[in-house]
């Protein structure tokens, strides 16, 4: 019986888990009428990305990904493309908030009287074992879609999201994965809107 009982609430407790370990992300997309939902598309890297790394290639895989979910081709290699999309990202961090006092142990001291005279003190140490908290990731991807014949712009968006340093969600292919997924699906998207994608 305890078998029963003990197997699913481990089970829902690991989904759970799964389920909570990537944030939301911050989306936000601007189009002009209704832009293309087919073609051959190239996806390569923005002039000027700011983060220049082995890890693009995570990024531009993700995106390449979900434009195809979409509606796009991929280009066949060294063939001109309809359009071209432009892929950006970068990863920031921000400190979390550490105690400033600098104290990792804290002392109380309590005492009483009872109702038959009896009289007690009581001394409480707390001592901080948790070390500096991580600091957080945030990671933001951009992506261009441009019309090769002419380099307008049909379509752009940005997607951003924060985890704890360290983390599942702070890692770069899930991290990818996540902010192309919420980025493109529902393409075009409302224009000028910005959105939490869950």
């Amino acid at each position: 019986m305890l078998k029963k009982i003990v197997l699913p609430c481990c089970l829902a407790l690991s989904l759970a888990a799964c389920a909570t370990a990537v944030p939301p992300v911050e989306v936000t997309r601007f189009h002009v009428g209704d832009p293309a939902h087919s073609g051959t598309v190239a996806v390569e890297e923005m002039p000027g990305n700011p983060d220049v790394s082995l890890e693009y290639r995570t990024y531009s895989n993700a995106v390449q990904q979900e434009l195809q979910k979409v509606g796009f081709t991929p280009a066949a290699e060294g063939a001109k493309s309809d359009y071209v999309a432009l892929v950006a990202f970068r990863r920031g961090f921000r400190p979390t908030g550490y105690d400033r006092s600098g104290k990792p142990v804290s002392v109380g001291v309590g005492g009483g009287v009872g109702s038959g005279g009896y009289s007690g003190l009581g001394v409480g140490i707390g001592i901080n074992l948790s070390g500096k908290p991580k600091d957080i990731v945030s990671t933001e991807l951009q992506v261009q879609i441009r019309r090769r014949s002419d380099s307008t712009t049909v379509w752009e968006g940005r997607a951003v999201t924060e985890a704890r340093e360290g983390s599942p969600a702070a890692q770069p292919g899930l991290a990818a994965g996540k902010l192309a997924t919420a980025l493109i699906q529902g393409y075009p998207g409302e224009s000028g809107r910005t959105i939490t994608v869950k």
